[in-house]
């Protein structure tokens, strides 16, 4: 095919598409502004393998049946089944091993939450108030937000049955998703994308175009100041301490929206033998100051990692503003999102646009969606040249 496809952005959905695009015939090149790939699924260098957010995987998708196919996943890693029971919840400012009564009611419910009403007023009229609360603090693990209440009832309906369903879909990648983005960065390289680091484009290069940076990122190269829609915004601690088997392997805060995991239970090799790593997030506030909502994040540590101050090894803070995904507010569904369409064969991906699933899942299908316009406006320039 001749020609030629420009992928912008060498994250997650950059190099779904530019695979997508080459498997097809086309002739990709794709820019990135950094000097290494993998955008927000970058890891730090071992021995301490810590990534921001949370990195599993669902494994009940089409995008995790893409990666399969071409044999990207590499080994899967479990908790040991005393990891495995140590799960619990932060509920009144105690832990606790099973899900309260009232959360359990609204997981387990099959009424249809609506789009147009709010979840923390839908939620409160079925289960309670105190049910509402703390499912919409359950679910900010995904959304990243100190007031997920306030979303769209069906959005939060949605994440809640599949973060929180019996029969879990999660699987821990082994190195997780550094690994996973390394063999798609070889993957692409086999196919002859040519990839361009440390380029930043300031403007269209012409020919199909797929533009797979953050929304705001785009918003700036495109001229489009319409590329806007909801994010969160969360504090982090990546955290290694000595280990110890009285730690929880995953704590969903009922109280204030945290959430904890230990990523070293089920992949060890992310941190050093005999010692274990966490990450703790926590949502800011509307107003709140970055040292308030890290004073609220250590107290979930504390209650998750006892005496963790002196048992660290290894730490760093960080926070995700308005950069982890996109929430719907009530009267908004995906689909309402910027459209990967953008009109004279350009094409939007990212985990902010016009495509179904959870933050990299939309990454991915907003990717693949935006390759097959790419190559199909290709093909179109090369049978009318």
């Amino acid at each position: 095919m001749k020609g030629e496809i420009t992928v912008v952005g060498g994250g997650l959905a950059g190099l779904v598409a530019a695979i997508t695009c080459a498997e097809a015939g086309a002739t990709v090149t794709l820019h990135e502004a950094h000097a290494s790939l993998g955008g927000r699924g970058r890891a730090t260098a071992p021995p301490y393998v810590a990534h921001e957010g949370p990195h599993v995987f669902y494994a009940d998708g089409p995008h995790w049946t893409w990666l399969k196919e071409r044999d990207l996943i590499g080994k899967v890693g479990w908790p040991s089944p005393p990891a495995a029971l140590r799960v619990g919840f932060r509920d009144r400012g105690r832990f606790r091993r099973g899900m309260p009564a009232g959360l359990l009611r609204l997981v387990a419910g099959r009424r249809r939450a609506p789009v147009d009403q709010d979840f923390r007023t839908w939620a409160s009229a079925r289960y309670g108030e105190r049910a509402a609360e703390a499912a919409a603090n359950a679910i900010s693990v995904i959304t990243y937000d100190a007031d997920t209440g306030r979303l769209s009832a069906a959005f939060v309906q949605d994440l809640l049955l599949r973060a929180l369903n019996p029969v879990i879909a999660v699987r821990w990648v082994v190195g997780g998703w550094q690994a996973v983005l390394d063999r798609m960065a070889s993957r692409a390289r086999e196919l002859g994308v040519r990839i361009e680091l440390k380029s930043r484009l300031t403007e269209l290069p012409g020919g199909p175009t797929i533009v797979a940076t953050e929304l705001s990122s785009a918003r700036v190269l495109l001229g489009d100041d319409s590329l806007t829609w909801e994010s969160g915004d969360c504090v982090m601690l990546d955290l290694a301490v000595t280990k110890h088997r009285g730690d929880a392997f995953v704590v969903f805060d009922l109280d204030e929206g945290g959430f904890h995991e230990c990523y070293s239970m089920p992949d060890p090799s992310v941190a050093p033998a005999g010692e274990s790593l966490f990450q703790i997030d926590m949502p800011v506030r509307a107003g709140e100051r970055t040292a308030d909502a890290h004073r609220r994040l250590e107290q979930l540590t504390e209650l998750a990692v006892p005496g963790w101050r002196d048992r660290t090894t290894w730490q760093r803070t960080g926070r995700a503003r308005g950069r982890s995904g996109a929430l719907d507010l009530p009267g908004f569904t995906w689909r309402d999102r910027p459209a990967v369409e953008r009109g004279d064969d350009v094409f939007l991906a990212g985990d902010m646009v016009a495509a179904p699933g959870m933050r990299g899942e939309i990454s991915m299908n907003s990717a693949l969606r935006a390759a097959e316009g790419a190559v199909a406006a290709l093909d179109r320039s090369v049978r009318a040249a």
